[in-house]
């Protein structure tokens, strides 16, 4: 599904099933170098089980038009610009990593135009500040393939998934590099992998935007996640009034190490 906004086109899977504005709606959005795949498992069950499904692929990335956004701050004004052009009246944000600063910060500025609009907040591999090395930033730019190797790496804790996910014998840490490759290469004006590791990087808002969030808020975290480890998300934690927190046993890619968590903490999460 294409989405035109006002200055250019966003991608969003839609789980196969056409948008229905008497459904709610979750947004899911992805981290750095990632697009809308890495939710395929929750999302595909969401849609088929009352929800409209609007997966995106963030702005200069894959399917979607635009200029990839510069800072947490520019993202979550897109996907609030989504929401008013749907005129969608509940929503639920779901980020993983950098997608979890958007969704927060989006939910953070929705809340004073449209007080109740954006009622349920999840946020997976998160953490604040979400600080990146000087060496991976740098690299990001001189030795692409090299960082990609090195986030995958730290992303993952096993090698391949359990079947709910991407199928028996699958390995985690090749199907993502090749990701993030296609990812890469499917801008070739702007490098995203830097672009969006600055984002994290450059973020400082968390602290002001979480006392702004009125609705609940689940930390899904993984145990055994190298790049954003769960210590890393207790001042967010703290800071949240209403927060629900889920810890599996994963690395940082927890929708493809623990899918069936991942989609079950959702299915707690989200129930009426």
């Amino acid at each position: 599904m294409h989405i035109k906004l006002s200055l250019h086109s966003l991608y969003a899977y839609t789980g196969g099933k056409e948008f229905n504005p008497a459904q709610p709606t979750a947004v899911f959005i992805h981290g750095v170098l990632n697009d809308h795949s890495v939710w395929i498992l929750q999302t595909r069950y969401m849609a088929h089980h009352g929800w409209n499904v609007l997966a995106i692929d963030l702005p200069g990335h894959c399917k979607s038009e635009g200029i990839p956004p510069q800072s947490v701050e520019e993202a979550a004004d897109t996907v609030i610009a989504l929401l008013n052009v749907l005129m969608i009246e509940k929503a639920a944000l779901i980020g993983h990593s950098f997608g979890s600063l958007i969704a927060l910060e989006a939910t953070a500025r929705d809340a004073a135009a449209h007080p109740g609009r954006i009622n349920h907040l999840v946020m997976v591999g998160t953490a604040y500040p979400m600080r990146v090395s000087p060496a991976l930033l740098e690299q990001s730019v001189s030795a692409p393939f090299k960082a990609i190797d090195m986030v995958n790496s730290f992303s993952h804790s096993t090698l391949a998934p359990p079947p709910s996910a991407l199928g028996p014998g699958t390995w985690l840490y090749g199907g993502s590099k090749a990701l993030m490759r296609r990812v890469l290469a499917s801008n070739t004006q702007v490098n995203v992998f830097h672009t969006g590791f600055k984002a994290c990087d450059d973020y400082r808002g968390a602290e002001a935007a979480m006392p702004k969030v009125p609705c609940p808020v689940l930390f899904v975290l993984g145990s055994d996640d190298q790049m954003t480890p769960p210590k890393a998300a207790q001042s967010l934690i703290d800071l949240c009034a209403k927060p629900i927190v889920v810890k599996l046993s994963a690395g940082h890619s927890l929708m493809t190490e623990a899918p069936e968590g991942v989609l079950q903490a959702l299915k707690d999460f989200l129930k009426p």
